[in-house]
């Protein structure tokens, strides 16, 4: 079995300052041997992270559409942020991509997508995160959950980590797969989901390092 996590960021996030480096080290501690590295808005850092683990790394994005986020798994290109949910759902599913909606229902600032949309993407959607350990509310977590089941769609427990703390609490364990995608699809269907919330007190940290990271920017 894998013991999976397919929602992580490093310092390629204008809010993380983990490195690829301590993030490899950080999942080797903890068990971690299938993860997605899901930057805001761009793919170096799952490409960086992926060049140093000895362990499977999906190429991952959290991308900004005009109402909301939507997570690109196994990406080959960048999906420019910016775009519709619409186009953006076509940038992922044109490069045999899989299409994850991250924190679906979280109601404290962190631009889950438009429910409007969800409806209308639905048919389009491989996976829905049952449950994110830095969504705050039970509720809300309980929402996504329920959309999983209600309509059918793969779900997972993610930890959407910004700090190496919060790597190896929260994860899906899913049987081996060929590392393809649509190996992943089926592998998920027979997933186990390991459900930790992480402190309330992560989000600070995440404000924190968006000072941290202009400044750790300019001196580059």
């Amino acid at each position: 079995m894998l013991k999976g996590d397919f929602h992580m960021h490093t310092r390629f996030s204008h809010d993380c300052m983990t490195t690829p480096e301590a993030l490899v080290r950080r999942c080797q501690d903890v068990g971690l041997n299938c993860i997605a590295v899901t930057e805001h808005n761009n793919i170096q850092g799952a490409l960086a992270v992926q060049a140093l683990a000895s362990f499977m790394v999906i190429v991952g994005e959290e991308i900004k559409t005009t109402h909301g986020e939507i997570t690109g798994l196994f990406l080959t290109e960048e999906v420019p942020r910016g775009l519709s949910p619409l186009e953006t759902v076509k940038r992922i599913k044109g490069q045999g991509g899989l299409v994850s909606l991250p924190h679906p229902f979280d109601r404290l600032g962190r631009s889950p997508l438009d429910p409007e949309y969800i409806d209308d993407l639905l048919s389009s959607v491989d996976i829905v995160e049952a449950f994110n350990a830095r969504t705050t509310l039970l509720r809300d977590n309980a929402r996504g959950h329920r959309l999983g089941v209600d309509h059918d769609l793969l779900v997972t427990a993610v930890s959407d980590a910004h700090t190496l703390g919060e790597l190896g609490r929260t994860y899906t364990e899913l049987p081996d797969f060929n590392g393809t995608a649509e190996g992943f699809k089926t592998a998920l269907a027979d997933a186990r989901l390991i459900e930790r919330r992480s402190n309330p007190l992560v989000h600070l940290y995440s404000t924190l390092n968006k000072f941290r990271h202009r400044r750790w920017a300019k001196k580059q």
